[in-house]
């Protein structure tokens, strides 16, 4: 596997004309540009012994120097940097190319997203109080901290004065019964320990009460599963000629594909430039596709859950979060891996090894004919698709985000939701109503899970218009007398108010991105279309603390003129704020969206009410959309997708 290995990660490829394929302006920062960023801020005195980076990420260049081809482009940082010392936020925007700050600002009242080396420290600050100890042998009679672990909970905005002014976590913690087993089924329910992350101290422990921990166990781990499936036989999936997509750096060919990976500390992995080569033409789709944010709201009224949601990209930073993926666990095949290189918050180099896989698929039957009139028939095709994958754990969970390139067009993101529900105690008798009793004395509380979507639409070009496409019924009159006809109506969105949408099942609702500058053969504007899958409203009030937060939990879809400063569905800094920021504020502006560099955003939502089958870990739940050209080409793109060869012994159908 080792060779093959190396067939499929060369460090350059050269292109289908033999030369080396240059840098890319939009690939993420190197080691040598990260640690060149924390040496311009040191040296700037921008870096207190209070001083923590957040984060540090490719600053993109300029959309037209990128589309031009312009050479050269000169490399930027840009940093964000909060001082524990001053409770105050900073932004930093860093030249490469002259190795020099170009801009420093303070941002009022801003609580950037929390950094790993605080998720351990408020861990520890936990373990080590005395006021904690207290609470823990008095209500369950245990003696020291080595078996109780800490989840840090970002605190969120209740309106209060510390809220608003102190940087808070407000943690879930859980008793192990020893030191391999699954914490996470022994929620220590009555004690809520409150920490100030710029003291690093326990400021109080909320007491509500004594509950009984939860009796049972429930493990996951290899070691701790006995009776193990005894029948399950090996798959193997090779490649022999080695694979099919070429890679310079962080550039991707495969296929009629070219594209541009991109991964940085909030957002976590990103496409960027994505072009298809149609009969010798290369033409822009995508200029870039990231997850903006995400929201996960529980249902449980009660003192002991009512504060828990997380916006698990603007408070704990998703590539921050990702892991070091596997070969033959998390990805099977010939795959090629990228590395994501960032920093701690005290500017130490932080690799986060294989955080980006990538390998091809078989994905069954792309297209298929049999006409009993031709000899030589059925004429079928195998369908291939390239998947681009990470794979966040923040805290209980795990997010894997999937991007799927498909040989006739399509685009596709799949996330995958998998981990440990976020439990909680419950009383001998108790059936609760806001959860699912799991085992005993151990509920799951309902929660929902909403993610938010930018795809910044290139589409042959920057001008760019949507269409809302509706399946309507026709008139009942003398032109549909079987009262059978219906046909798709297509509402052009002129404003940003008028483009605030909802699903619609009724009407089949989708969405048209067309550039009206660029007729395909029949003369109609190119175009390509989004279809929504599974999806959800909040079932919180309007007015619940953290509905406010996350205004782009408001419609499924956004449109908005593109923006260099519009980047984050709830705005820049999301974690304790007071709401009202990100799309709900810009939207407000009501711009005019038709012909123009326009950005599609997309909310959609997964509702969860645990089962039992959820537990102790949950198998993977799938929500995501998926982008089909329409009118974009002159006909079927994979119709030139060669049969696959005959197996050996085969008869002369390669379907039997």
């Amino acid at each position: 596997m080792s060779e093959l290995l190396q067939l499929a990660s060369p460090s350059t490829k050269p292109s289908s004309n033999g030369h080396p394929l240059a840098p890319h302006p939009l690939e993420p920062l190197t080691a040598a540009e990260v640690a060149q960023a924390v040496s311009i801020l040191r040296a700037a005195s921008k870096l207190t012994p209070t001083t923590r980076i957040v984060s540090i990420a490719l600053q993109e260049p300029a959309k037209e120097l990128v589309h031009q081809g312009a050479a050269n482009i000169p490399r930027a940082a840009f940093a964000v940097l909060f001082d524990n010392g001053a409770n105050a936020c900073y932004e930093a925007a860093l030249s490469l190319a002259t190795n020099s700050l170009t801009s420093f600002r303070h941002i009022p009242g801003a609580q950037p997203t929390m950094t790993i080396d605080e998720q351990v420290e408020c861990e520890q600050a936990v373990l080590n109080s005395d006021e904690f100890k207290a609470k823990l042998k008095e209500h369950y009679g245990v003696d020291g901290t080595e078996l109780v672990m800490v989840d840090i909970w970002s605190a969120g905005n209740y309106g209060s004065e510390e809220d608003r002014t102190r940087r808070l976590a407000r943690p879930l913690c859980f008793l192990r019964s020893d030191a391999t087993d699954n914490g996470y089924v022994r929620p220590i329910e009555g004690l809520r320990p409150v920490v100030d992350l710029n003291t690093m101290q326990v400021i109080r422990v909320e007491d509500y009460g004594r509950w009984p921990l939860p009796p049972g166990e429930a493990n996951y781990a290899a070691t701790r599963v006995p009776n193990q499936r005894p029948d399950l036989k090996p798959i193997d999936i090779t490649q022999p000629a080695g694979p099919s997509f070429e890679v310079n750096g962080y550039q991707v060919r495969w296929q009629k594909w070219n594209f541009v990976i991109g991964f940085n500390a909030r957002e976590g992995l990103t496409l960027h430039h994505l072009r298809y080569n149609d009969a010798g033409q290369e033409r822009s789709i995508l200029y870039r596709a990231s997850l903006t944010e995400m929201v996960v709201p529980y249902g449980d009224p009660g003192p002991t859950q009512r504060r828990k949601n997380a916006f698990d990209v603007g408070e704990y930073g998703m590539g921050m979060c990702a892991n070091s993926l596997e070969l033959g666990c998390d990805c099977l095949g010939l795959i090629k891996y990228f590395d994501a290189h960032m920093c701690t918050s005290r500017g130490e180099p932080l690799l986060i090894k294989n955080a980006i896989c990538m390998h091809e698929e078989d994905y069954g039957i792309g297209w298929k004919h049999t006409d009993r009139r031709l000899p030589e028939t059925p004429e079928v095709r195998r369908s291939r698709r390239l998947v681009i994958s990470s794979v966040s754990t923040v805290e209980n969970y795990e997010y894997g985000f999937f991007w799927y390139l498909y040989q006739d067009g399509n685009i596709q993101l799949e996330v995958k939701l998998t981990g440990i529900l976020s439990l909680g105690a419950a009383g001998p008798e108790a059936k609760p109503k806001y959860g699912t009793l799991i085992a005993p004395q151990l509920y799951a509380p309902n929660h929902q899970h909403f993610f938010n979507v930018r795809l910044d639409f290139d589409l042959d070009g920057q001008p760019n218009t949507v269409l809302q496409v509706d399946a309507v019924a026709d008139e009942l009159d003398e032109n549909n007398p079987f009262e059978n006809a219906f046909y798709a109506k297509s509402t052009k969105l002129l404003s940003e108010s008028q483009a605030r949408a909802h699903l619609n099942l009724e009407t089949c609702r989708t969405w048209r991105i067309v550039n009206e500058q660029s007729l395909n053969s029949v003369g109609e504007p190119v175009g390509y279309k989004f279809f929504p899958g599974d999806n959800a409203f909040p079932l919180a009030s309007k007015n619940a603390w953290w509905r406010k937060r996350a205004g782009f939990v408001e419609s499924h879809v956004w449109v908005t003129p593109f923006h260099e400063a519009e980047n984050y569905g709830a705005g820049d800094y999301p974690n304790q704020s007071s709401g009202g920021d990100g799309l709900i504020r810009w939207t407000a502006q009501d711009r005019p969206i038709a012909n123009t560099d326009v950005v599609f955003w997309y909310t959609f939502g997964h509702t969860h009410i645990p089962r039992a089958e959820d537990y102790p870990v949950m198998p993977t739940a799938y929500i995501g959309f998926l982008l089909k050209p329409s009118g974009f080409f002159s006909q079927n793109p994979a119709n030139d997708v060669p049969p696959s060869p005959r197996k050996q012994g085969a008869s002369k159908s390669c379907c039997h």
